[in-house]
């Protein structure tokens, strides 16, 4: 067969070639050992928390090596294309460090751009680019033309692992298919010029030429060495809108915009037998893989599964709602894909997570288990080493947009919010009474009126009426001018007129011989003043609150009681 023929009656339109490309889109100049990786998504809807795993990956990689991290879109599947998603996307991954240094960004008015010289960045906006290959791939014999209809198409794809193990006779079947894909290798220039003149459409499908009993081994840098069969499916390159598919898209746009790693999830080692033979058809130097384990999660029953889009946590737009700062997020990311990031961390407390020299050869082959404790705990960590006044502006932004009552009384008296935040705040061992922006509001709300409620009960087993004697003395020596060791040796008083030991030495010595001691006693009167068992330093407390509303919530306590 003539196959120059045949790629001019498939692609007359075009006229460049693979060498015209190459020139366009020339090798970039960097420093020996730069790495230029991407995140190229599909944007369907939003970005899921194991997007963020191999983006923070191939944007650490990069800038740690003085390279390239860039975006492209990867839109060719217009059925799924949901709009405003790949803008959602670009917003969302910035909010969590991911910044790109090219690609698909967003520009003043919101709009998907493109900066860099390795555009367009969106894989619709490059179909000429993608046929251009595709023609000459026609012209050495390496694909070829398949003109059937999409039901055909979907007839010839590979059976669904799920309805192999259903169906016993799923090897025949096998067969079956693998010979009609054969067939569409048989046919006559005649009827590809038949075809072309009453207008039927086609697709390119690669003339595979492995043996699927034949084994190749693969370095991947997270896997390691692995095996897996050459490819002997004649897969499509371009869908019959003159669109290509993944693979072929994926090959083209990575060797002509000089990418180095690909970082991807391991559902996608099934495709590395196709990609490994395009490579070698189109004569391009296989890119450097990465294919990281899925992030799972622990079932009610304690049972490992993979976290899928309907678990909390899974979408990234949950972390905002719930009011975790993108800091504790990204170093909570950290932690799970570096083993020795916590190590690192403990002796590097005053640095940002992007200090940390990541290491390719310290991430799990087998998988991470995503634990919203652990998250907690480190976002604990982050908020603690905050000042009040960074606090602060946080929480207002989160709480203007998620809790617009609470946000309205933080913005009435800047001064007394900070005051609260800043309490054990500092030193060496801060409060870590916030995870989430979230906690403020139970943590601090009975400071302000409107959100005071008697939340607790007092402390159990103590007589009503030396609660109410506690609460009535405290009320007849509390001076708001008191310094703490003054306030506090008020309370000493009351405990020893009332029989509740003032010595805590004392009391351990010998509790029988007491009612309780100094610090039920402080129970007491913190519950009536926040209504709370559990607050912070009650002395400061006061202090914040004031002299008035302090005697008059005391005052409703022994009213109540």
């Amino acid at each position: 067969m003539d196959y120059n023929h045949l790629a001019e009656l498939l692609f007359p339109n075009i006229t460049e070639t693979p060498e015209d490309m190459e020139k366009r889109f020339p090798r970039r100049e960097l420093p020996e050992g730069a790495v230029v990786s991407r995140f190229a998504p599909s944007p369907t809807g939003f970005v899921h928390f194991g997007g963020l795993f191999p983006s923070t990956v191939a944007e650490r990689l990069a800038h740690q090596s003085g390279g390239v991290f860039y975006l492209r879109i990867e839109d060719t599947d217009a059925k799924r294309e949901v709009e405003g998603a790949a803008e959602g996307l670009i917003k969302t991954l910035a909010t969590y460090g991911i910044n790109f240094d090219e690609g698909a960004i967003l520009d003043e008015s919101g709009k998907i751009s493109d900066k860099g010289a390795y555009g367009p960045y969106k894989q619709s906006k490059r179909g000429a680019i993608y046929q251009t290959f595709a023609k000459q791939l026609v012209r050495e014999g390496k694909a070829y033309p398949c003109f059937s209809t999409e039901e055909e198409l979907d007839e010839l794809a590979q059976i669904n692992k799920k309805e192999e193990i259903k169906n016993t006779d799923w090897q025949a079947e096998a067969e079956s298919r693998r010979a009609k894909m054969l067939a569409q290798r048989n046919f006559t220039m005649e009827e590809v010029e038949a075809h072309l003149a009453q207008g039927h459409p086609f697709v390119v499908r690669i003339l595979a030429g492995g043996d699927a009993e034949k084994k190749i081994k693969f370095t991947d840098l997270v896997k390691g060495t692995i095996e897996f069969p050459e490819n002997d499916e004649d897969f499509v390159l371009l869908k019959s809108d003159g669109i290509p598919t993944y693979h072929f898209a994926h090959a083209v746009d990575d060797h002509l915009m000089g990418t180095t790693h690909v970082i991807r999830g391991e559902e996608w080692l099934p495709s590395l037998p196709k990609h490994v033979q395009l490579f070698s058809y189109l004569g391009f130097k296989l890119p450097k893989y990465m294919h990281i384990a899925q992030i799972m999660r622990l079932d009610e029953n304690g049972n490992k599964k993979k976290l899928s889009k309907r678990d909390m946590g899974a979408n990234m737009d949950d972390y905002t709602r719930m009011g975790y700062c993108p800091e504790a997020v990204c170093e909570y990311v950290m932690t799970l894909l570096n083993s020795n990031y916590e190590e690192w961390h403990a002796k590097n407390m005053d640095k940002p997570y992007t200090a940390f020299p990541f290491s390719v050869k310290k991430m799990s082959v087998s998988g991470c288990l995503f634990d919203f404790n652990k998250l907690n705990d480190v976002s604990k960590n982050i908020l603690s080493r905050m000042t009040a006044e960074e606090v602060y502006e946080k929480l207002s932004l989160w709480a203007n947009e998620f809790d617009p009552e609470f946000g309205k009384a933080l913005a009435e008296d800047k001064e007394k919010a900070v005051k609260i935040l800043a309490i054990g705040r500092g030193g060496k061992k801060p409060r870590k009474d916030l995870a989430t922006w979230a906690d403020a509001k139970p943590y601090m709300g009975f400071f302000y009126d409107e959100f005071f409620k008697m939340e607790d009960s007092y402390p159990a087993g103590f007589e009503c009426d030396d609660i109410k004697k506690t609460l009535a003395s405290f009320l007849e020596t509390y001076n708001y001018a008191d310094d703490m060791n003054t306030w506090f040796g008020k309370v000493k008083a009351i405990a020893e007129s009332l029989g509740f030991a003032s010595d805590m030495k004392a009391y351990k010595a010998n509790p029988e011989a007491y009612k309780g001691n100094v610090a039920d006693i402080s129970a007491f009167i913190r519950v009536a003043v926040t209504g709370k068992q559990n607050a912070p330093d009650l002395y400061t407390v006061m202090q914040i609150i004031g002299e008035d509303k302090t005697r008059a919530r005391i005052e409703s306590a022994i009213a109540s009681l």
